[in-house]
């Protein structure tokens, strides 16, 4: 099957060197690929503008037949997404399947939803009865997309899917330890149809691939760390091209003191050490009052100690491997470094060479203090540090005490007041009594950050609006917006300063 995917990467003329990849399962060499050029980058932007010709002469219709084709080949075939996603990320199998939930989620919505979210609509004109205006959306062109490695199916797929929905091409550049995973996703959008050069991928160096992408394209979406979103941005401000960011977070949890307790500890488990906490959305921090704060950390120590880790391709596993070696230095690093200056370990706090090279037990924090690196910076691995309150005002100002603002949850009893509390945390995704997959799987709804962690979300209208261009079309009749050639300057003034007070009162223009 590799070789089959290694055929789909768009690669100019001549011989290319290749980059090894390791499973983090084992820590051994699965497979290779491409390590692509600038012009390999060039030849596929070429393409995808030449493709673009007979992309825009297919209806809503037609393309939404491909993706929901897609929708139904993805749940078919769902099994060899999830070995490719298990051996590239080592991630576990349950964690992996919310990828393809998503990704179906995201397609079926923008396939039914994109022609209605992007037709034309009717706008009040200049003058009413004489101005007929009307606002369009027109695709940009070719969309970039940079993602990483931590959700390579559904990162892959559910932006490229509204872009090229709106009329664009799409050339993505995944990160070279997920490659096969993107280029699964792409052999299956062209088995459902999808035209060979609409969208295409390009492996190799992001250093020398991300700069050139953004270079060329029309739009970049890039998602990843906060420092290199910094670099996407001022490249798109320089070249006046429209771009969006999902950046880092450090994300809070609060525990009210009427939460359900037992609800509240599965939550957190499920919100710290999902993809073994390398998630933008995972929880790193968690606010309890402190009336409930004993029995919460004993529940929840407990439960985390329980999780069962390993390598398997089932579901039989709770927590899986990092990805990376870098990923479990930072996480061994910052647990180290809240160790040595006082805080307290209640559970993990060890690698687990035992299990595989890359595994690290999932972890829980008390007593941390501004001094330790954990308390501010993006552990992006499975640590969590907890820390107590005495009443909410306290855990909102904690909870927004932050560069960040990507996700948030808020645990309570009281449904109405938690989604009172929610308005006042300043983060793009709130949920309430769920970790975060109630907002993120609303996909109805825009999903993305707040200060450094982020701007123009995905999902939603704004997830499909933002790769096209707005367009006003005002067509006047019977009489001119300006001043009559037949009429006096002064004359025409007077008139038209009526007709502003006669709408005013008729509130016919707002």
């Amino acid at each position: 099957m590799l070789d089959r995917l290694r055929s789909q990467i768009t690669l100019a003329a001549g011989t290319h060197e290749t980059i090894a990849i390791q499973a983090p399962y084992t820590g051994t060499t699965f497979s290779t690929i491409p390590a692509g050029t600038v012009a390999d980058l060039e030849s596929a932007i070429q393409q995808a503008r030449a493709a673009l010709v007979a992309w825009s002469k297919l209806t809503f219709a037609e393309r939404a037949h491909i993706f929901l084709r897609f929708h139904d080949l993805l749940l078919k075939r769902r099994d060899e997404a999830l070995d490719l996603i298990q051996w590239e990320t080592g991630k576990a199998r349950r964690h992996a399947f919310e990828e393809i939930l998503d990704t179906v989620t995201v397609t079926r919505y923008y396939a039914r939803r994109a022609e209605r979210l992007l037709r034309p609509r009717q706008r009040k004109g200049a003058l009413p009865l004489f101005t007929r205006t009307r606002e369009f959306r027109c695709p940009v062109g070719v969309v970039g997309l940079i993602v990483p490695w931590n959700y390579p199916l559904n990162l892959a797929v559910t932006d490229a899917v509204p872009a090229l929905l709106a009329g664009n091409a799409v050339v993505l550049k995944p990160d070279v330890q997920t490659s096969f995973t993107a280029l699964w996703a792409l052999n299956l959008l062209r088995e459902a149809g999808l035209p060979q050069d609409i969208f295409s991928i390009v492996t190799g160096d992001g250093s020398l691939l991300g700069p050139a992408l953004g270079e060329r394209v029309d739009y970049i979406m890039f998602t990843g760390s906060t420092r290199t979103g910094r670099l996407v941005a001022r490249q798109a401000a320089e070249r006046l091209i429209g771009c969006s960011l999902e950046l880092g977070g450090k994300n809070p949890m609060i525990v009210l003191a009427d939460a359900d307790l037992d609800a509240a500890v599965y939550g957190a488990v499920q919100g710290c050490f999902t993809s073994s906490g390398q998630a933008c959305i995972s929880i790193e921090r968690i606010y309890v009052h402190q009336s409930i704060a004993d029995r919460f950390l004993a529940g929840f120590a407990e439960r985390t100690r329980a999780l069962k880790l390993g390598a398997s391709l089932d579901y039989s596993i709770e927590m899986g491997s990092l990805t990376a070696e870098r990923q479990l230095q930072q996480v061994e690093e910052h647990v180290r470094d809240a160790v040595d200056k006082g805080a307290v370990l209640l559970a993990g706090g060890r690698r687990r060479p035992d299990l595989g090279p890359l595994f690290y037990e999932p972890t829980i924090l008390t007593r941390v203090t501004g001094q330790m690196r954990v308390f501010a910076e993006e552990t992006f691995g499975p640590v969590v540090s907890v820390y107590p309150f005495s009443d909410e005002q306290e855990a909102v100002e904690r909870a927004n005490a932050t560069c960040y603002g990507l996700s948030a949850s808020i645990w309570t009893r009281d449904a109405s007041r938690g989604a009172r509390l929610a308005q006042q945390i300043r983060a793009g995704n709130v949920n309430v009594n769920e970790s975060y997959a109630a907002a993120w799987g609303s996909v109805d709804a825009p999903c993305g950050g707040r200060k450094e962690s982020g701007m123009r979300p995905r999902h939603g209208a704004e997830g499909i609006l933002k790769f096209t261009e707005a367009q006003t079309v005002a067509v006047q009749h019977l009489m001119l917006v300006g001043t009559p050639s037949w009429m006096d300057a002064a004359v025409h003034a007077r008139w038209m300063a009526r007709l502003m007070k006669l709408l005013r009162r008729m509130r016919v223009l707002n």
